[in-house]
């Protein structure tokens, strides 16, 4: 069994930026050993700890999707010293992963259900991997319509604009974009994603809502969709913001008697509700 407190070599094959302001990459890792890749089996919606030697390490969701092989992906946004020294590091550049880690997008109770996905910023990454799982060839006629609604504060900082263009293409996809103010180039929706949900009012009838973003877009939309008739059942959220050594030694990502690492980071609203209101 893989000692959980070791991470494994990976190098770094591809770097995307993201973002205008370049503080958001997408990196590319493929394992140097092949029996640690066969090894690392993973859903949407769990994420990993990438260790930079000598600097330390971070949680971070893991943001390719499992029907993706050959590599893992992490769309990471430098914030302080490890991520920061992960943003200075090159292609051909060796790093530690360690995971997979937390559960996931209850991709079970998807099948079979109209899938609303909802993301705000660069939280998309573990919905990005949830996205392109349900579309994948082999999987997609698992699951019902599929609505996607991304946002940003500017067209600039909207991720993965090769993959949107991709997936407004899609005839089986139903995607939705707004950015809080456009530029002179932008021609889609303004305004709040809140207000986008509101509009559109993707029906609730067999449906299961997925949603993921800072705290803020998270408090303001659940109500657009418990209004639109979703029970708390079928609203989840991840909380993977609060992760820390993610095996559940360090106490830190408690809430009540649950560990974010362990029982996470992904909860139905239904079960949130049972918990303290610390979060």
């Amino acid at each position: 069994m893989q000692n959980p407190y070791i991470p494994v070599p990976v190098v770094i094959s591809r770097i995307v930026d993201e973002v205008d302001t370049k503080d958001i990459k997408t990196f590319r890792l493929t394992f140097v050993n092949k029996e640690d890749e066969d090894n690392f089996k993973y859903l949407p919606g769990q994420f990993a700890e990438l260790s930079i030697f000598g600097k330390g390490e971070s949680p971070i969701g893991i943001s390719s999707s499992p029907t993706q092989k050959g590599f893992i992906e992490f769309t990471v946004q430098k914030a302080g010293l490890v991520t920061g020294e992960l943003h200075e590091m090159e292609i051909g550049h060796v790093l530690g992963v360690r995971g997979p880690l937390g559960n996931s997008w209850p991709i079970d109770y998807l099948e079979g259900k109209n899938v609303v996905i909802v993301g705000g910023g660069f939280a998309f990454s573990t919905l990005r991997s949830l996205l392109n799982y349900l579309i994948d060839g082999k999987n997609r006629k698992r699951f019902g319509k599929i609505s996607v609604f991304c946002a940003a504060r500017n067209p600039g900082l909207l991720i993965y604009k090769d993959e949107l263009e991709a997936w407004r293409k899609r005839l089986d996809v139903d995607l939705h974009l707004t950015v809080d103010m456009g530029d002179a180039d932008w021609r889609g929706k303004e305004g709040l994603i809140t207000t986008l949900c509101q509009d559109v009012a993707p029906s609730c009838e067999n449906a299961v809502a997925v949603i993921c973003g800072p705290p803020v877009m998270i408090r303001f939309t659940l109500p657009v969709f418990l209004n639109l008739g979703f029970s708390t059942e079928n609203i989840f959220t991840s909380r993977e913001a609060r992760m820390k050594c993610g095996i559940g030694k360090c106490g830190r990502c408690n809430i009540g008697s649950k560990y974010i690492c362990q029982d996470g980071p992904v909860f139905s609203q239904a079960e949130l509700d049972r918990l303290p209101k610390e979060y």
